[in-house]
């Protein structure tokens, strides 16, 4: 079609022969990404002007977090310990339960198309939840704490492995598989010993790597109610304490790198 509208330029080299160059896409492209930037203004009523007059006072409110209220820190020990066990038990349930239901959405291993489309479809609307909105809806089910959050990331940790599970199993050598469903064994047994041994390492990997991220999700569940340190930093953002958010930020900070370091470390290792 662009190279109807534009025909290519036609060049005459020294030798007499004549060679079609086509027509750069550079322009249209330009001139897309210009209406899409045009339509993004548009449609979020996004304002320069204001983002200009009004752009420090991001770091007036980052100054007023430093230094940190000190004396908040023996406050933060519970919440925050709420919040690493909301995320690791999360974490460890949602993995666990990822097994079956990815077993149940990978094609090579189930046969009835029907099956394979509902526990797909099923991975599809978790992962289309935000956790928030999942969070809110624990919290009506199971009160307000930490069993509402420890249930979103539970059902967010679910459809993550999930999905990535049944993606690694589709994709696995089916020699092992074969030949012991030929010698008599369960596809549920086959799959135990010849599949699932192949996907272990990424499948850890993966679970580790989401830990890392539940941790930090779960930092603002509280917002919803659903626990954590998230009820202090809503709180104090809400008193425009911000000496109080930078100690709850900076403790934050340090238990994510620890585990991210940690995390990493046995990731490496897997791989």
């Amino acid at each position: 079609m662009y190279d109807k509208i534009f025909p290519p330029k036609k060049i005459i080299l020294p030798n007499g022969k004549s060679i079609l160059e086509k027509r750069s896409r550079t322009p249209i492209i330009l001139l897309v990404i210009v209406i899409a930037i045009w339509l993004s203004v548009y449609f979020t009523n996004f304002q320069l002007e204001i983002l200009i007059r009004r752009w420090q006072q991001f770091f007036v409110i980052i100054g007023d977090m430093i230094p940190p209220k000190w004396e908040y820190l023996p406050y933060l020990w519970q919440p925050l310990m709420d919040t690493i066990k909301m995320s690791l038990l999360g974490s460890i349930f949602g993995s666990v339960i990822a097994i079956p239901v990815a077993f149940l959405a990978a094609s090579n291993m189930v046969k009835q198309k029907a099956i394979v489309l509902l526990a797909k479809v099923f991975l599809s609307i978790l992962r289309t939840l935000p956790t928030l909105v999942s969070a809110l809806i624990a919290t009506f089910i199971f009160g307000l704490g930490t069993l509402a959050g420890t249930v979103a990331i539970f059902l967010f940790t679910l459809a993550y492995v999930g999905k990535l599970l049944y993606e690694q199993i589709e994709n696995v050598d089916m020699g092992a598989f074969e030949a012991m469903e030929s010698i008599g064994m369960t596809r549920i047994h086959a799959f135990r010993h010849a599949i699932f041994p192949q996907v272990l390492p990424n499948f850890l990997s993966t679970s580790l790597f989401c830990f890392e991220g539940n941790v930090r999700y779960a930092a603002i569940l509280g917002y919803v109610g659903a626990g954590g340190i998230g009820l202090l930093l809503n709180e104090g953002l809400g008193w425009r304490d911000y000496a109080s958010v930078g100690m709850i930020l900076f403790m934050l900070a340090i238990t994510v790198f620890l585990i991210e370091t940690v995390s990493e470390h046995f990731r490496k290792k897997l791989m």
